[in-house]
């Protein structure tokens, strides 16, 4: 069967972020290849969800920090748009002022952003900027149709992990995505309908892809790097395994206190060994209860 590796390298080296997967192309060792199935629509429903939150949390290890502003525009019943069209027209009026702000100080302006319709009839807009010191107090006067909500990324422990797999499912939902309960059940959706969207500014690199020998049981970071988290999942389309994972570079600053991109000093690899051995075998970086896809 053949194993794939797909390869991203991001802020200049600093960061990268590793898919493995087989890619169902080959039966198993001795039979026959297999014929390919057509996927069903559900199943590519799925599929494509992951490459938009693949996507969107590369553009956030990309261009964002975790010290970076989260914010939620919410409407006042009266002022609500009638459609997406509208909510649409309104987000761009408000950001366009807010380019114009970030503009002035002489800094470029990245953002995400995704606009909700509750099943209820609510609308609001989850948006993430670059801080550049005065961002609140900008995305707070551009927004004239309700109540502003700001945070810093990382303050926030519904929407941060320390590779922005949350902030990025977060910002991808649609009137599909459902959550999973206490009781092992799946919620109906909460959203009527979505639009994501990011600035245009914020392109991404290529990936470098590879054939791999075997399925390893284990990642291997590379030296001078250490592994900040192993995410498994299987497939619904194929029914085979695939992995995720991204990794940090260690820095000799760190002693220096410089600041480096995760906010925090980098662990030695020694103390990310004592720590998987803590927390289990891949700590909470694997998600064996969410079965994503490729």
């Amino acid at each position: 069967m053949g194993v794939k590796r797909k390869t991203t390298v991001l802020r200049k080296g600093e960061i990268i972020d590793v898919e493995e997967y087989h890619d169902g192309n080959y039966g198993s060792p001795g039979k026959r290849r297999e014929k390919k199935v057509k996927a069903t629509n559900e199943q590519m429903q799925k599929v494509n969800a992951y490459h938009k939150m693949r996507r969107a949390r590369q553009r956030l290890l990309e261009y964002f920090d975790p010290g970076d502003l989260f914010a939620t525009w919410t409407y006042e019943p009266r002022e609500r748009p009638k459609d997406m069209k509208g909510a649409l027209r309104d987000f761009k009026r408000a950001i366009g002022k807010v380019r114009k702000e970030y503009k002035k100080r002489g800094k470029p302006l990245f953002w995400i952003r995704n606009i909700e319709r509750g099943t209820k009839g609510a609308w609001h807009i989850h948006l993430v900027v670059k801080e550049i010191g005065e961002s609140g107090d900008i995305v707070r006067k551009a927004w004239p149709h309700g109540g502003t909500y700001l945070t810093q990324i990382r303050k926030n422990e519904k929407i941060y992990d320390e590779d922005f797999t949350k902030l990025a499912s977060y910002l991808t939902k649609d009137a599909r995505t459902t959550q999973t309960k206490k009781d092992g059940s799946l919620s109906l959706p909460r959203i009527r309908e979505a639009s994501y969207g990011t600035s245009r500014n914020m392109p991404l690199p290529l990936p470098k892809e590879e054939r791999l020998v075997r399925w390893k049981k284990e990642p291997e970071s590379k030296k001078g790097y250490y592994l900040l988290n192993v995410r498994e999942g299987i497939n619904p389309v194929t029914g085979y395994q695939y992995r995720r994972y991204t990794m940090i570079r260690l820095r000799r600053e760190e002693h220096a206190g410089k600041r480096i991109h995760r906010g925090r000093q980098p662990r030695t690899e020694k103390e990310t060994a004592d720590r998987r051995l803590r927390a289990g075998k891949y700590g909470q970086g694997r998600d064996k209860d969410q079965r994503r896809v490729l």
